[in-house]
């Protein structure tokens, strides 16, 4: 990805950050300083690192389950609006797509689950956050659930659309599942589109996003079926006579 610079190599994959990330943490520094000074901007930087670990975390559920199927992950990069886990392949068998692309939702499941017993032992995690370290616990917390909640709509390119285009590609050829899927995930954006008009204005350009993306997934699924077609078409025809 162009604009892009490594800045860590773990576990043989290379941790990227796109120079626009640098914008995020800008304005929520900015934002904390102008509301509390310097303490305030090291708290909403702290916060906006914190959450990206999870997102990384998240992304490197994804490579790591991909890799168990063979599957290489040259690098991740975050963006502002998250990460980017960059496969060489997309899995041939639904079953495998499945796990990859829950593997995912479920380290934030994991980070929730870890993020709750910590509050839990700490206060109550209901109880009122009165403390810096527990405010952004809390705040964790609710951003991960959040994360959860939002990769799982059946939409590409989030999880929950590879999620349904797997379930369906169980009963169906890749690419009808894939136009079956992509074609949902277009209706609901239109839908947070819609919403957006009447609301928040983030919600038309997280509908902008999604309906691309969805775009984007069934072009490569026809091209990904024309390549296969010409390597069967090239293997029949390259085909020893019988003696």
């Amino acid at each position: 990805m162009k604009w892009s610079y490594r800045i860590a190599r773990i576990s043989g994959i290379d941790v990227r950050i796109h120079v626009t990330f640098l914008l995020l943490p800008a304005l929520f520094g900015y934002s904390g300083w102008r509301d509390a000074g310097w303490p305030g901007a090291v708290g909403e930087v702290s916060f906006i690192a914190a959450l990206f670990v999870c997102v990384l975390l998240h992304e490197f559920g994804h490579a790591l389950a991909g890799r168990r199927y063979g599957i290489r992950t040259p690098d991740i990069t975050l963006l502002p609006i998250g990460g980017v886990a960059r496969m060489e392949s997309i899995p041939d068998k639904p079953s495998t797509e499945l796990v990859i692309a829950v593997a995912g939702p479920a380290v934030n499941v994991a980070i929730a689950l870890i993020l709750t017993a910590i509050l839990a032992l700490t206060g109550g995690v209901l109880a009122g956050p009165d403390s810096t370290g527990r405010i952004m616990l809390h705040n964790l917390l609710v951003v991960n659930c959040g994360l959860i909640i939002f990769n799982m709509l059946p939409a590409f390119p989030m999880d929950g659309g590879r999620v349904l285009r797997a379930l369906l590609a169980m009963k169906l050829s890749h690419l009808t599942a894939t136009q079956i899927a992509g074609r949902i995930g277009q209706v609901l954006a239109c839908a947070l589109a819609v919403l957006g008009f009447f609301g928040n204005p983030m919600l038309i350009l997280i509908a902008l996003f999604v309906f691309n993306g969805a775009q984007q997934e069934l072009e490569y699924a026809i091209q990904r079926q024309e390549y296969k077609k010409m390597l069967k078409d090239l293997e029949i025809k390259h085909r020893p006579f019988a003696q």
